[in-house]
């Protein structure tokens, strides 16, 4: 099997808003963006939210999709948080038609499990493989792209947010050499999400 590795493009846009939604429901029911957007268009409005002007860590330039004799197969999202801040999330979400209130609303229980970050730490999201498509190497390929990539910008140290209890996430994550640094238990996360909380996994390379 041939894994190519290459930068998104708008046109790949449909197929990321399927991986995003994926990855925030991380095997539950719901996610966050089943919140945000009341269950309503969510491919629809996650489309949007790639291709939107402004730009959140959720933006097609972020993104690395992994494709398999032509066809797409997985995603992964690479981002600075001192340029893809909290703010420019809201600020992408009100552009595409969401009210502030309610965004805020929601993201406060993220809030309180939120995690301080380096600055010079390159931020990993949505390591996401198609169904149909699992332990074929797409996740590994991925990475080992974007840490590829990550180096030659001059990044020596890489870390990601997984929710406790997501334990193939976990586990694979630490396959790649990932260690868990910190974990927040969050009582508002679990009554919303069914999880105790967020772990800060970091990788130096």
């Amino acid at each position: 099997m041939n894994i190519t590795i290459r930068k998104a493009t708008q046109e790949d846009a449909s197929f990321l808003a399927q991986m995003i939604l994926q990855s925030s429901r991380a095997g539950k029911k719901i996610g966050l963006f089943d919140l945000i957007f009341n269950n309503e268009n969510l491919i629809e409005n996650l489309t949007k939210l790639c291709i939107a002007e402004k730009k959140s860590k959720y933006h097609v330039s972020n993104f690395l999709i992994a494709e398999l004799d032509g066809e797409q197969v997985g995603s992964l999202c690479s981002f600075e948080p001192r340029i893809s801040t909290q703010e420019s999330f809201i600020n992408v979400l009100a552009e595409i038609g969401v009210e502030e209130e309610h965004i805020k609303e929601e993201l406060e229980i993220f809030h309180s499990c939120d995690f301080t970050f380096n600055t010079r730490t390159l931020m990993f999201d949505c390591m996401e493989e198609k169904e149909g498509f699992i332990d074929v190497g797409v996740l590994k390929a991925l990475m080992q792209k974007s840490l590829l990539n990550a180096r030659l910008k001059g990044y020596r140290v890489a870390q990601t947010v997984v929710e406790i209890g997501a334990l193939d996430m976990i586990l694979f994550y630490k396959k790649l050499g990932f260690k868990e640094v910190k974990e927040q238990e969050c009582e508002a996360y679990r009554e919303k999400y069914g999880r105790s909380g967020l772990m800060l996994l970091a990788i130096e390379f």
